[in-house]
């Protein structure tokens, strides 16, 4: 906990001085506690990666909230506009079919429903290219319940750097994206009042960006060996580890440990990092790697004498922090050495049963 609360107020404190505001993406850690937490250490509203997730903080009154994901159907929309007439919701948009189901469905609760429009500044997933934002958002325009209030990005393609200095293009690179759709919106009339986008790793690169003014960090909660991996984080910053057991020692260079794929996962790196050695990185011990997974099982390589033996207890930072935590019931909060509570994940899956 110590180490969560100290990234959290590392990164508000940094947001605070450059005058811009975090909304933190909550896919990372799915848990109504956390989110609290993130709001109380200076975050100004939340981002979703789910309608559960935005229904979920929705019910507790964290408001404002920002759904991530252009909307696929009307009852996803339905879902959205339900929220947004009990406090601030801003939907993404990157096509007009979508807009148009929003739009519906908006008129129907009888709202105004803001949106951003999704650029695309590099990851080649969602979004319109950034010198189109100006004329996508006049082609919107005739769209009576919906509001425009600005822009947003993801550069998920820094999760494909290899290094420190590939890290650093993709932050250029999304500067430059929102720089372009900036001047395209102007050029036309349209003023955003929102220009959001961000990452862990391109936080403290752009926290200065003269057209940014909310950020969207994520595992910077946590922090993992991705985040490790390209600079982004060093061990002390990893709040998220699995406390595994030894529990075999059959070949002198072999070690089990009861922590497989269920618990950490086979997320070697998102978006082509290659980088990436092992399942996770052992605490306090550099000369195991962790090299294989069964679903309830690690295999540990020695690569040089250790003073590992069956029965040692050992901290493993995962290699994906959101992976990891999506993957478990709970965490447990720890102080030093000391427990101090259980932190529900409680947004994971689908989390809302359709029936109940």
């Amino acid at each position: 906990m110590d180490i969560a609360e100290n990234n959290l107020r590392r990164y508000a404190e940094a947001a605070r001085s450059a005058g811009k505001e975090i909304w933190p993406m909550t896919k990372t850690h799915k848990s109504t506690e956390l989110a609290r937490l993130q709001l109380k250490y200076g975050a100004a509203g939340l981002l979703c990666g789910t309608l559960d997730e935005c229904e979920a903080f929705a019910g507790e009154g964290l408001f404002p909230i920002m759904y991530a994901y252009p909307i696929g159907s009307s009852a996803a929309a339905d879902r959205l506009c339900r929220l947004a007439s009990l406090g601030r919701v801003i939907a993404r948009v990157d096509s007009r079919e979508g807009a148009e189901l929003l739009d519906r469905a908006a008129k129907k609760s009888g709202i105004r429903l803001s949106y951003t429009v999704i650029i695309d500044c590099g990851l080649g997933r969602f979004g319109i290219r950034p010198e189109q934002a100006g004329e996508f958002a006049v082609s919107l325009k005739n769209l009576e319940n919906l509001e425009f209030c600005g822009i947003s990005t993801h550069p998920g393609q820094v999760y494909g750097a290899q290094n420190a200095g590939e890290a650093a293009k993709s932050a250029i690179e999304e500067a430059e994206a929102v720089e372009k759709a900036c001047r395209a919106l102007r050029a036309l009339g349209f003023e955003p009042s929102i220009v959001s986008s961000g990452s862990t790793p391109t936080f403290f690169p752009n926290i200065n960006d003269k057209n940014l003014n909310i950020y969207h960090p994520g595992n910077y909660i946590y922090n993992d060996v991705i985040q490790l991996s390209i600079g982004a984080a060093e061990e002390r910053d990893c709040a998220l580890t699995v406390l595994a057991t030894v529990i075999s020692h059959p070949k002198e260079d072999l070690y089990i440990c009861d922590a497989g794929a269920k618990c950490l996962g086979l997320d070697q790196g998102a978006h082509g990092n290659s980088s990436i050695k092992g399942y996770g990185r052992v605490l306090g011990h550099p000369e195991l790697t962790v090299y294989s997974l069964s679903e309830e099982v690690g295999k540990l390589h020695a690569e040089c004498p250790t003073s590992l033996k069956i029965g040692d207890r050992i901290r493993i930072i995962p290699n994906h922090a959101c992976s990891t935590a999506n993957l478990t019931s709970y965490n447990v909060a720890v102080r030093g050495e000391e427990v101090c509570g259980i932190i529900e994940t409680n947004v994971r899956g689908n989390s809302r049963n359709p029936l109940g």
